[in-house]
C-alpha cells in the first residue's frame, strides 16, 4: 500500500516531504479514511507523512476571540474541549454524531473537511460558524474560508501533493448568540447521515427579534449548502414559531436534495429538512436567550 511511513518534525519539513515524493505522498493524521482507500486500491502512494507529532498540532485556543483548532485536534477532543462546548456548541454536537467512539478518538476535525463529503458533520457545524483553514505551502500560509475550499463531491481544492491545512478558526460565539446541531441518520448506522443542518443565531439586545441566522445544510447539493434565503428571512424577523417555520420551509425549497437508493426520496427528504431547521433554529434560540 504504501512503502515508507514518515514522522516530520515540522509543518515545514512536512511540505518538504510532499514535494520531494513528486505527487506519490500523503499527510496522514487519523487516517479513518485515506487508509482505507489504501487498503482498498482506490489509492496509491510511496509515502506516508504523519503529522501526529508535530507539536501544537492538537491544540485548541482561543485568540482574540477565535477559537482556533490544530490540524490533528479530534472529533473527541472537540467534543470534550470546555471552551467549544461553551462558544461553539453546534461544533461540539456534531463531532460527537460521527461515526463511533474509535473513529472520533483518532479522526480529525480538518480530516473530515479536507475530505469534501457534503454530509460531513463537523464541516457543516464549520460552514454555520463561517469557519477559515490555514493551507500551508512552501511558498507560506493563508486562511481561506471553508466554502471556497470544496470542488465537488469528494474534491477538495487543496492539493494534497504540495499543500496541508494547519488548523481552522472560527469566531467563538458572544452574548446574544446560539447555535446547534441536528442529524437524521439510519438507526444503528455510522454511515454519513441522511440529512444534517448546523444553525447559528444571533438576537438584538431586547431578545425581541432576530438580528442574524447562519443555517448549514447537507447532503443537499455538490457541497455543504448555506440557506441564504431562509437566513435572511429571518433577519429583523420577531422571535417565535411563525418566523422558524418560514424560514424552516424557505431552506427546504432552496435546498437541492435528490432522491437516493441509500438518502431516501427527495420529497422526504424536502419534508425532514424543515424539521431539522426547526428542531436546530429553536435550540440555537433557546441557547441565545440563556446566554
Amino acid at each position: 500500500m504504501w512503502q515508507e511511513y514518515l514522522f516530520p518534525a515540522s509543518v515545514q519539513e512536512a511540505l518538504e516531504m510532499l514535494v520531494s515524493y513528486k505527487g506519490e505522498a500523503r499527510i496522514v493524521a487519523g487516517g479513518t479514511d485515506l487508509i482505507l482507500e489504501l487498503k482498498e486500491g482506490k489509492r496509491r502512494v510511496k509515502a506516508l507523512v504523519d503529522i501526529t507529532r508535530i507539536p501544537g498540532l492538537d491544540e485548541i485556543e482561543l485568540k482574540e476571540g477565535m477559537i482556533v483548532l490544530g490540524a490533528g485536534v479530534t472529533h473527541r477532543q472537540a467534543w470534550e474541549s470546555p471552551l467549544v462546548r461553551e462558544r461553539a456548541a453546534v461544533l461540539a454536537e456534531a463531532c460527537h454524531a460521527i461515526g463511533s467512539p474509535q473513529i472520533r478518538n483518532v479522526g480529525t476535525i480538518v480530516g473530515n473537511v479536507v475530505n469534501a463529503q457534503p454530509a460531513a458533520d463537523a464541516a457543516i457545524a464549520l460552514t454555520a460558524l463561517e469557519a477559515e483553514l490555514e493551507v500551508a505551502d512552501l511558498d507560506g500560509r493563508r486562511w481561506i474560508p471553508i466554502g471556497e475550499l470544496y470542488e465537488g463531491p469528494g474534491r477538495s481544492k487543496v492539493d494534497p501533493t504540495r499543500q496541508m491545512v494547519t488548523a481552522v478558526r472560527f469566531p467563538a460565539l458572544r452574548p446574544g448568540q446560539g447555535s446547534a446541531f441536528e442529524r437524521l441518520a439510519k438507526r444503528r448506522a455510522l454511515a454519513l447521515p441522511i440529512l444534517n443542518t448546523a444553525v447559528v443565531v444571533g438576537l438584538e439586545g431586547d431578545d425581541r427579534a432576530f438580528v442574524e441566522a447562519r443555517i448549514a445544510l447537507g447532503p443537499v447539493a455538490p457541497t455543504p449548502f448555506r440557506a441564504r434565503q431562509a437566513e435572511k428571512a429571518l433577519h429583523s424577523a420577531p422571535i417565535g414559531e411563525e418566523s422558524i417555520a418560514k424560514a424552516a420551509e424557505i431552506a427546504s425549497r432552496e435546498a437541492k436534495p435528490r432522491t437516493s437508493l441509500l438518502r431516501a426520496s427527495e420529497e422526504y427528504r424536502r419534508e425532514m429538512i424543515k424539521v431539522l431547521v426547526r428542531r436546530a433554529l429553536r435550540r440555537a434560540l433557546e441557547e441565545a436567550q440563556g446566554r
